[in-house]
């Protein structure tokens, strides 16, 4: 059993602290990347589709540039009380764009998997993170090596 946890332990990317920047690679850098990219108004079409096309094990995208993934901020919320309760408010400059249902529920659990550490408050769990960046190659995604997406940002906010 022991061997089984360093195992995964090696797998998993270690929760932030509240204080301390967070990095994710690989898949997981992928992930949130492709949960955000649909979000911004700051990515072209061509843009957007590639992150699409790739989140969705196409590594055959005719875009060939890298592509930056970013936020100003990200809060989501699920009720532990209200079950029902899942949205997210994720900033991108002066714009807000506020996600329901499925759609938050992506984005909370993709943050919870790269390590953004949960709060909680009366009824209500939390996962805030700022200043994300995420690069996304799809030349070196095409390799199927493991690279072509790195991520930061700052854990609480």
């Amino acid at each position: 059993m022991l061997a089984c946890a360093t195992v995964l332990a090696g797998t998993l990317p270690l929760a932030a602290s509240a204080g301390a920047p967070g990095k994710v690679s690989g898949a997981t850098a992928l992930a949130l990347a492709g949960v955000i990219a649909p979000l911004s108004p700051d990515l072209t079409g061509p843009e957007k589709k590639a992150v699409a096309m790739l989140f969705a094990a196409n590594a055959d995208v005719p875009y060939k540039k890298a592509i930056v993934v970013t936020a100003d901020r990200i809060v989501c919320r699920t009720g532990n009380v209200d079950i029902t309760i899942r949205n997210c408010e994720v900033t991108f400059g002066k714009k807000v764009k506020t996600v329901n249902g499925s759609t938050a529920n992506e984005i909370f659990a993709t943050e919870a998997l790269a390590g953004v550490p949960p709060d909680g408050a009366a009824g209500s769990n939390f996962e805030t993170l700022s200043k994300l960046s995420c690069t996304i190659d799809p030349n070196a995604i095409r390799r199927k090596d493991g690279s072509g997406a790195d991520c930061t940002f700052q854990p609480g906010n």
